[in-house]
């Protein structure tokens, strides 16, 4: 995989340079409420700029539907990337149209600017070849080179990611080939002890990545909505915690390899729970009670591990070398169930050992409860991208980039 730096030792003075980024951040309206997507692709725009490229950034934003919408605008997030280079970034209002030839035909060196969400066309995402060539011509024919550099999206085979490399001279950004250079330590040359904290709303969302670290992690430590299907497969009440039935036996599954090949695998002992979700805009105190994890009341349902898990797990974190955090371990974005996540982002931040916090809301947790992000030894910027590559997939917009 070629990187920017020889693009860079090639020369890149009045080249279009086309980066594929992940400006996809959250939004309150039109208001950007996480902008670490955009800080994260800095470094790789940066040295085009001063390079004297003409650096065309482009990026998925939410889900829409093939078209055009306007809650799904990147217009906030080209205004944001202007504000962190201090400099003017132009928008064009569409991705292949006359706006996006009219503004990168209007770069000088030096200049940046920014199309239009990706996914407002159907070609980006589409699963039919042809149709997603044919968008990846279009982009093509805006560009000279090619930079992938948005990792939150290396696992998706979509036209901008997987389709546009091949048409074009392409090189990974230094955002990718960091995000590489971490999940080959996670996965090649492990220090260990190596500790895994999963949490997140959905077990069926981690089944893979933790059937292959059950091979590879000392200990794999169980948080977030997804625990509350563990604590059924051992026979807990959960009340009317969130459950996946239909993964319980897989749970019980894994639990049981865990035990025969030596990992350990750590459950929550006891949990916060309320009659009712919380209001997460209102934020009002909820007074949830503390239960032991095998004992949830059967009208109640558990929101966060309890302070006495928050405590094992820290100590199940102290003496790690290696560790891999993906997934909040309550519903963080209330202050009344933060206190778990915070404990185990508390824990990295104490621990001598090297630690990955793997992305998507692990990542806006670490930023929401105030913690210096120097303070990890990485935040990615990909949580599906990282959970696939440690599943051992190949991801389609990383076997692009490949000579």
């Amino acid at each position: 995989m070629k990187t920017i730096d020889e693009l860079l030792a090639e020369g890149v003075s009045g080249k279009r340079v086309f980066v594929r980024a992940d400006l996809n951040v959250p939004l309150d309206g039109g208001t950007i409420t996480d902008d670490g997507r955009i800080r994260a692709v800095l470094p790789t725009v940066k040295a085009l700029v001063d390079a004297g490229a003409k650096v065309v950034v482009a990026s998925h934003l939410g889900r829409p539907k093939g078209a055009p919408d306007p809650a799904f605008s990147l217009a906030p997030a080209a205004s944001r990337l202007g504000e962190l280079l201090d400099g003017p970034v132009a928008f064009a209002s569409d991705t292949v149209g006359e706006s996006a030839k009219a503004t990168v035909a209007g770069l000088a060196d030096g200049q940046v600017a920014v199309l239009e969400n990706l996914r407002f066309n159907a070609g980006e995402t589409s699963k039919d070849d042809a149709e997603r060539g044919a968008f990846a011509d279009e982009l093509a024919a805006l560009a000279d080179v090619y930079v992938g550099d948005g990792f939150g999206a290396v696992h998706r085979k979509h036209a901008s990611v997987y389709d546009l490399p091949a048409r074009l001279p392409h090189y990974a950004g230094y955002l990718i080939a960091t995000e590489v250079g971490v999940l080959k330590k996670l996965t090649e040359d492990v220090q260990r002890p190596y500790v895994v904290a999963l949490g997140g709303a959905k077990v069926s969302d981690k089944l893979a990545v933790i059937d292959q670290l059950l091979g590879k992690a000392d200990r794999l430590l169980i948080g977030g909505g997804m625990a509350y299907t563990f604590l059924k497969a051992k026979g807990y009440e959960i009340g009317t915690s969130l459950l996946q039935e239909d993964q319980v036996p897989a749970v019980k599954e894994y639990i049981e390899r865990a035990e025969k090949s030596g990992v350990e695998l750590v459950l929550p002992v006891d949990v916060l729970v309320s009659t009712e979700f919380p209001d997460l805009k209102a934020k009002a105190p909820t007074h949830p009670t503390t239960v032991a994890a095998d004992a949830v009341p059967a009208d109640q349902q558990g929101l966060d591990i309890g302070p006495q898990t928050g405590t094992l797990y820290a100590s199940k974190l102290a003496d790690a070398a290696t560790v891999f955090w993906n997934g909040p371990m309550g519903v963080f974005e209330h202050p009344d169930y933060a206190e778990g996540t915070r404990a185990v982002a508390q824990a990295l931040v104490d621990s001598k050992g090297f630690s990955v916090v793997g992305g998507g809301d692990s990542a806006a947790a670490v930023r929401t409860l105030g913690f210096d992000e120097n303070a990890f030894g990485h935040i990615s910027t990909g949580g599906g991208a990282s959970l696939e590559y440690l599943e051992g997939k190949t991801l389609p917009g990383l076997a692009a980039l490949e000579d």
